[in-house]
């Protein structure tokens, strides 16, 4: 039997039909997919600019997806330009990349972990975005902003290390960052948080030296990926490399918590009791926290 739908309802499903196109329509147009062509590669990035970018100068966020992510999921997760339409915001698209907890024949899309790691065709790709916007715009060269989520994050932190003088600050989400630092992980912490221990063959170190940054670290206290107790290591050496002093709640947040720096560069935690996923509170976080800092 045939269910007959009435006139008035087939009305209104048309009309939340044509709603919903004009919506994502309107989600597209603040997004524009540009290419790029790196040894060979097609690289691609959906970059939200501004109108005021073509007279003013306007700071720049740099957001990456995690490990099997892409740079729409990205955009819907963070929607960065939404929370500052006065930033040029660039979503990032990474290329199927062996991941360093997941997917290790590299059918996913991600981001090199190490400088070296896949001939360095991230870091690579970043610099030729960058160049492109401050060809085509006026770029803020004194706020210039990373974050990503997972292997984004992990990213975010190698970006620290190989181009930390180009940016005002980070904001790397269920992340550690062992290309930034050496991280204190010996035998006894390795066995307890069940990462690989660190020897001198494994061990990977700075290679540069380090700058002094003004983070936010998002981290869940019951991440089964990236532990806890690994970015409390990242976040406890980052306090120390950053001369930072005992904490005190952050903007009236209690789950957040802020590390006074002498080197001006404090340390910003937002600690939630999620898992892996990113979470939802932690781009309006991110942009209020990227707007206090800028490059002297």
């Amino acid at each position: 039997m045939k269910r007959l739908i009435s006139p008035a309802l087939r009305q209104f499903s048309l009309i939340l039909a044509l709603l919903f196109t004009a919506l994502v329509g309107r989600a597209e147009e603040a997004l524009t997919k540009r290419e790029w062509t790196l040894d060979g590669d097609k690289r691609e990035a959906l970059v939200h600019v501004p109108a005021s970018a073509k007279t003013n100068a306007a700071p720049v966020v740099f957001a990456f997806h995690g490990h099997g992510g892409t740079m729409r999921q990205a955009a819907r997760s963070f929607g960065y330009e939404k929370l500052w339409p006065e930033a040029i915001v660039v979503y990032m698209q990474g290329l199927n990349t062996p991941g360093q907890l997941t997917d290790p024949e590299g059918k996913k899309p991600g981001w090199q972990k190490t400088v070296g790691d896949q001939k360095d065709r991230d870091l690579k790709f970043f610099d030729a975005v960058l160049a492109s916007l401050k060809k085509d715009y006026k770029v803020d060269a004194k706020r210039i902003y990373s974050t990503g989520h997972s292997n984004g994050g992990g990213f975010t932190y190698l970006l620290w290390s190989e181009r930390g003088e180009k940016f005002a600050a980070f904001a790397p989400s269920s992340a550690a960052g062992r290309a930034l630092i050496e991280l204190p992980l010996p035998i006894e912490a390795a066995n307890k948080t069940n990462a690989p221990a660190r020897s001198e063959k494994n061990a990977p170190s700075p290679s540069r030296a380090f700058l002094a940054k003004p983070v936010l670290h998002v981290a869940g206290e019951n991440d089964p990926l990236v532990k806890f107790a690994w970015q409390k290591l990242m976040i406890d050496a980052l306090r120390e490399k950053n001369q930072c002093g005992e904490g005190k709640p952050w903007e009236d947040d209690k789950r957040c918590t802020i590390y006074p720096s002498k080197a001006k560069a404090p340390v910003v935690t937002f600690i939630h009791p999620g898992e892996h996923q990113f979470h939802e509170e932690a781009p309006g976080m991110i942009v209020k926290f990227f707007k206090q800092h800028a490059l002297p």
